[in-house]
């Protein structure tokens, strides 16, 4: 089964549910926003993805950090899980997991591809 991770109230998630469901494609929602990330997952995404494909830095959480916060996020691979798993709203929506094959942001294409 699928699994999508994300915020419920978040255009480019909305349009994943709305996809999904067209497509009749099952899937577990793991919201972040209220369920929390933990620290295993993050590695996995930064270490399969990497942190360009899973840090949002266009999104308004990131631009409100300070300089020396954004340096120290970017520090190195603790400091980034840390930071990601502190402001989850600075990971990219949707992250969908397919048996470990992923797919990060709406992508119309590639969701459809999971038929």
């Amino acid at each position: 089964m699928l699994k999508i991770y994300g915020i419920k109230n978040c255009n480019s998630m909305k349009k994943a549910f709305d996809l999904l469901n067209e497509l009749a494609l099952p899937y577990e929602f793991h919201d972040y926003k209220k369920q929390g990330i933990d620290t295993e997952t993050v590695k996995v995404w930064l270490d399969q993805l990497g942190q360009d494909l899973i840090l949002n830095k266009k999104g308004t959480t990131w631009k409100k950090l300070s300089e020396q916060e954004q340096q120290d996020a970017l520090a190195s691979q603790d400091n980034l899980i840390q930071a990601l798993t502190t402001h989850t709203s600075m990971i990219k929506r949707p992250v969908i997991e397919n048996n470990g094959v992923y797919i990060v942001g709406f992508d119309e294409e590639k969701i459809k591809a999971l038929q």
